[in-house]
Formats: C-alpha cells, sequence, structure tokens
C-alpha cells in the first residue's frame, strides 16, 4: 500500500519521534448553516490580519481545534465497534493488570480509554489513572477565508406546537431565540499533520476526513461541511499555520467576496501551499495534481470495498496493539 512513498512511511509505529511528517492539506467548506462556538451564544471569532501583504485587521470566524478532531475520532470509533475491532482487540490481549479480558471492548472517548485501539494509539488520550498516550495527530484552529461580516448570518428560531403553528388556543408561545450561523459555502484551510506515518494509519486518518460530515454544535439539525483533500505533503518537520494559510489565500484572492467558485477556491489554496512550503525550511515531497489524484484512487481501492476494509481494519487493530505491547500498556495473553 503507498509503495511509492515507502521512504516516508515507518514500517511500524515508534514510541520515539523519527521526523517523518504526513500533512494533509483539506478545505474544510460549510455545506450548510453550521454553528462553531463554545460556551454562550456566539460563534468563535479572532482579530487578525486579513492577509500575509495585506496587513489589514480583519475579524474572522474560528473553527478551534478540538470541535475539529472530536467528530473525526467519533467517526473513526463508530467504525471499530461496527467492524468487530475491539472484540478483536479483547481477544488478543490483556490490560495490564488494568482490566478484565473482556472489558477491553468498552474503550470510551474521554472515559475509560484500552490505550490499544486505533483511535486511542494515534489521537491519543489523557484520562485519569487510565493513563496516556501523545497524539500523534497535529492540527490547530481553522480559519475562514473571508471576513466575519461576510461569512456569518443571525438566523430567528422558533419552537412550534405538535401542530406547527406558534399559537396554542389564545396563547402564543414566547419561544423564540437568535443565533448566529455561519453561512454555507465558506471554506476553512486547514492542516492536518500525522508525525512517524504507517501506511495504515495514514489511512485511518485520510479515511476519517473523508467519512466525517458534520461539525460544530446542533449537528443532528445542521453542520454540514465538505472535507476537500488539497494536497499531501510528506516532510522531515513541521511545516506552516492554518493561519497563513487562510492568509495566503486571501491574498490570492485578490478581495474577492463569498462564495467562491470550486475551481478558484481549489487553485488558489494549491498555490497557497506551493508558496508557502518553500518558505519552511524542510525536506519535502509535495503530492497535488494527478499524483494526488493517483494516491486518493490507491486508498479508494481498500476503502471502498467491503471486504478490503474489514481487512484493513483488522491490520491496523494488530499494528497499533504490536505498539501499545512494545511501551507496556498491555500483554499478550499466555498460550
Amino acid at each position: 500500500m503507498f509503495k511509492k512513498y515507502t521512504n516516508h512511511f515507518q514500517e511500524t509505529i515508534p514510541n520515539i519521534p523519527h521526523a517523518k511528517y504526513a500533512h494533509f492539506i483539506v478545505l474544510k467548506e460549510t455545506d450548510s448553516y453550521a454553528v462553531f462556538k463554545t460556551d454562550g451564544g456566539e460563534l468563535n471569532t479572532a482579530r487578525v490580519r486579513a492577509g500575509l501583504e495585506n496587513s489589514e485587521p480583519i475579524t474572522r470566524l474560528v473553527l478551534f481545534k478540538r470541535k475539529q478532531t472530536t467528530p473525526e475520532r467519533l467517526t473513526g470509533r463508530e467504525l471499530l465497534r461496527r467492524y468487530g475491532v475491539y472484540d478483536t482487540i479483547s481477544q488478543t490481549c490483556l490490560r495490564a493488570g488494568k482490566k478484565k479480558d473482556n472489558e477491553i471492548s468498552d474503550c470510551t472517548y474521554n472515559g475509560n480509554p484500552c490505550g490499544c485501539c486505533p483511535d486511542c494509539v494515534i489521537y491519543g488520550y489523557a484520562v485519569g489513572e487510565s493513563g496516556s498516550e501523545k497524539s500523534k495527530v497535529f492540527i490547530d484552529s481553522a480559519y475562514a477565508v473571508p471576513p466575519y461580516e461576510q461569512s456569518h448570518e443571525t438566523l430567528t428560531l422558533n419552537a412550534p406546537y405538535e401542530d406547527g403553528t406558534m399559537t396554542s388556543g389564545t396563547d402564543t408561545t414566547n419561544r423564540f431565540s437568535e443565533q448566529d450561523h455561519v453561512i454555507p459555502e465558506v471554506p476553512f484551510p486547514s492542516v492536518v499533520t500525522l508525525r512517524d506515518p504507517t501506511p495504515n494509519t495514514f489511512l485511518y486518518v485520510l479515511n476519517n476526513l473523508y467519512r466525517t460530515k458534520k461539525y460544530g454544535a446542533q449537528t443532528t439539525r445542521t453542520g454540514q461541511v465538505r472535507n476537500k483533500l488539497i494536497a499531501v505533503i510528506f516532510a522531515d518537520g513541521e511545516i506552516f499555520s492554518n493561519l497563513r494559510l487562510t492568509q495566503k489565500i486571501y491574498d490570492l484572492l485578490e478581495n474577492k467576496n463569498p462564495p467562491y467558485s470550486v475551481t478558484e477556491i481549489q487553485e488558489k489554496a494549491q498555490e497557497a501551499v506551493q508558496n508557502l512550503i518553500t518558505q519552511d525550511g524542510v525536506l519535502y515531497q509535495l503530492i497535488m495534481g494527478d499524483e494526488l489524484i493517483a494516491l486518493e484512487n490507491e486508498a479508494q481501492t481498500i476503502l471502498n470495498d467491503e471486504g478490503s476494509f474489514q481487512q484493513w481494519l483488522n491490520a491496523i487493530a494488530q499494528e497499533t496493539i504490536s505498539y501499545a505491547e512494545k511501551v507496556k500498556v498491555i500483554t499478550r495473553k499466555n498460550s
């Protein structure tokens, strides 16, 4: 798998860093109204420079880091449960003095991590007495390309009665509220970094990006987002930030107002990537265009076939179990 890029991958997951990085350059674009906030009713915003060349300060919407990784992790965990990976782990190994064999399948996010499944090993955890594992996925907050004034709208919400009206007898409900929403077709450029990837862990993170469709609050009603892979960069170090990428794209768009055409925003994002990576002082291989299409096609041959998909999930489970054994999180059963 991905044999063309063998020199950029580790054969097994190492327990110390080896300066191998796979960077996924992604455009996260809203496909419906979305709500990106933490506490309170206001959307998350930041006051920053408009571009790298245009130093005018503007306010931008922000998609916080955990608002990105959490839904992506939960997407992967759903699949691990659906295809019985936790059962496989439970049958293969024991938690070292912490859990019984049949309880490993109870691995819960932000609750009781098992420490040996693909999610725990790749994305990390730090929960009380359950120990910790540093995440191998690095991600930061993403910033909207257009200014705040052009990328949000205040919507009035209501809660009607069962007959669909706002009145019951002679009484009119007062259940009205207002909420700011991110409007559709607002791009949030994002760099997702995987340190010391193996082919399996690379595909695991990529699959989570492909499959995750809902971000932010109120995801049962709204929050549809489309993740478009713009480029992959293999490098021997970390690269430019999400903010610098957003600012460079803004410069290249030359103050155009949203919505941007699909072709234009993707072309400007690719141009920004090509420009910024040369300034980062790292040795790198940039995958874009036809080469990126070929890489994605190779990934889809596994992800689009249920038999291959199941086989791959079992393979990555064995890989993360071996890592957990190597770092003494688990011990193998005695035969």
